[in-house]
């Protein structure tokens, strides 16, 4: 899959909207610039809120969301761009988000192997708003279209981020 600073999206011959950091791409994504990293990254996994979603059909490793579920944003931390249990004492995300953005997220693997401290944390695919405001780094598509694109992703699927 490839994603264009445009907005749009190609995968297999199709064309989906998306929406991306409002920082727009970035070779040097510093954490919290909102900017979406450019390059080409592999995807890790999905979460889903299981009281709002089936478990999606997708050859990657598949993880329910639950209230204590966490993503570390803090460069001083240990766990710095890392999946926490919450409580925890430094900086993080809530994954458990009541606005729906968040029913659905796919893990890149941006900046975890290895972790570098302020190289931008939490880089996820996630459902968009309905107007397809930009994100704080993210990439972001509508739920079917995510779907949709889950379902047909190989086991080792990634993500290119192009720079035009």
């Amino acid at each position: 899959m490839i994603i264009r600073p445009s907005g749009h999206a190609s995968w297999r011959d199709k064309q989906f909207r998306c929406a991306l950091g409002a920082g727009g791409v970035s070779a040097a994504k510093r954490e919290g610039d909102g900017a979406t990293p450019i390059g080409t990254f592999p995807l890790r996994r999905v979460f889903y809120w299981p009281d709002r979603l089936e478990p999606p059909v997708t050859s990657l490793p598949v993880m329910p969301l639950t209230p204590g579920l966490g993503w570390c944003d803090d460069p001083a931390s240990a766990d710095y761009n890392r999946l926490i249990i919450l409580p925890h004492p430094a900086r993080h995300e809530k994954l458990w988000r009541d606005d729906g953005l968040y029913d659905l997220i796919v893990e890149i693997g941006y900046n975890d192997d290895p972790v570098v401290a302020g190289r931008g944390s939490a880089i996820f695919i996630h459902i968009a708003k309905p107007d397809f405001a930009g994100t704080e780094g993210c990439i972001a598509f509508a739920r079917a279209d995510l779907l949709e694109i889950l379902a047909g992703l190989p086991p080792n699927g990634r993500i290119e981020i192009a720079a035009e």
